[in-house]
């Protein structure tokens, strides 16, 4: 099996702490991104020395999580953490371990992780370490609990939403006992908290299938934030045809929700998960566009009127639930942002201080003439000359 080689950075701290004589390895989702050929964001190293050992080793360190044995090696290039090999005491907080230990052993500290897929090493040498049979798991497209499912969820709840986000974005199943714990397991949610929800929930609205968000909300994973439901609906699956853009996923996701009367209230919803307010914003704004203009002029007038990721937002929701399936609204309003016509006061050829110049008064006056130009301007995309709007000024005004 062909393991994309780690980069020389990564390769000269292996080869320094194995030197000391120190087991050192590459670990957990970077070992699984590697064996999956995927692009491998941040590079794991766990070892048998101890945080004392690794400052001492290298001449810039950090210690970030000193009582879990975890150190930062500042680099040129970048920093990189490393963890000295562990096992965890109780986890009385659902979250976190109430203490740990230090061991010399890499099978005692894969042991301790999630899933068989983020069990595996790597040596500096290429030779993959796999004793939970996470690459027969990889091949089968299955997630499954190092261990037993219950154990590892009650230890930290967070994993049963990372079972899931790993599900959405790597397009495997859960296994079946995986599955059931979860179910199990749901009222171990009230220890999460919501902007961690968030942010699991978050990356499988922005995978390629977030139809298993549906999913999630069926087993009552999200019954915290969305009524347990038995019900289906094939809506989810069309967020993967919208671009990568996180308030626009939220916001037809919540419209399918509501649409589906899964939540009454979207608002609701978008504060308990603690988005921050631009988002929400946007979204409640963008639902209450139930009306999308046809046409380019009335498009453009929405558009004078609301922010453009209001209207992009709204577009999107719109052709979710577009029923004549020609949808287009979302690449049509794209189309006139990128055109360049004026489609707000900013666009103008002109500004009130133009006005004034030729004897306009200010105040309301001046504010109602500048409108009725960017009428004229969205009617008239050509007119949008500073020398032809001067001169439409006065009749715009009854001459004034």
């Amino acid at each position: 099996m062909k393991i994309t080689a780690p980069p020389e950075h990564i390769v000269l701290i292996l080869n320094k702490l194995t030197s000391e004589g120190f087991d050192s390895f590459i670990v957990g989702g970077s070992v699984r991104d590697s064996v999956m050929d995927r692009p491998v964001k941040d590079w794991d190293l766990a070892t048998s020395a101890t945080p004392v050992d690794i400052a001492r080793l290298f001449p810039k360190t950090v210690q970030t999580g000193e009582r879990f044995g975890t150190v930062t090696i500042v680099l040129p290039e970048c920093s990189v953490e490393v963890t000295t090999f562990r096992t965890e005491g109780e986890y009385t907080d659902g979250r976190h371990p109430n203490e740990v230990e230090f061991v010399t052993s890499l099978e005692e500290d894969l042991s301790r992780r999630d899933f068989t897929m983020n069990a595996m090493a790597e040596s500096v040498d290429g030779e993959l370490i796999d004793p939970f049979g996470g690459i027969e798991d990889i091949n089968n497209k299955i997630i499954r609990c190092v261990g037993g499912p219950n154990t590892r969820f009650t230890e930290d709840a967070l994993r049963m939403f990372r079972a899931f986000r790993f599900s959405a974005e790597l397009g495997f199943g859960v296994e079946k006992e995986t599955l059931q714990a979860i179910y199990a397991n749901t009222t171990l949610v009230d220890r999460i908290s919501s902007e961690r929800i968030r942010s699991e929930l978050e990356r499988v609205l922005m995978s390629q299938k977030p139809e298993v968000a549906g999913e999630m909300i069926k087993i009552g994973l999200l019954g915290k934030f969305i009524a347990v439901s038995g019900k289906s609906t094939d809506d989810f699956k069309k967020i993967a045809g919208l671009p990568e853009d996180p308030v626009l996923r939220w916001g037809v996701f919540c419209g399918i929700l509501v649409n589906d009367q899964y939540i009454k209230s979207a608002s609701e919803l978008l504060h308990n998960l603690h988005l921050d307010g631009k988002t929400i914003k946007t979204c409640l704004r963008a639902l209450e566009i139930t009306d999308f203009p046809v046409g380019d002029i009335k498009l453009k007038r929405l558009l004078s009127k609301n922010d453009p990721a209001v209207v992009r937002c709204a577009a999107a929701i719109g052709d979710v639930f577009d029923e004549s399936g020609t949808g287009g609204r979302l690449e049509q309003t794209d189309r006139l942002l990128k055109s360049g016509e004026c489609i707000s006061l900013g666009g103008l050829a002109v500004c009130g201080r133009d006005l004034m110049a030729q004897g306009h008064p200010s105040g309301r006056e001046l504010g109602e003439t500048l409108d009725r130009l960017l009428d004229h301007v969205i009617n008239n995309p050509g007119d949008n000359v500073r020398e032809v709007l001067l001169e439409l000024a006065p009749e715009l005004t009854g001459g004034q």
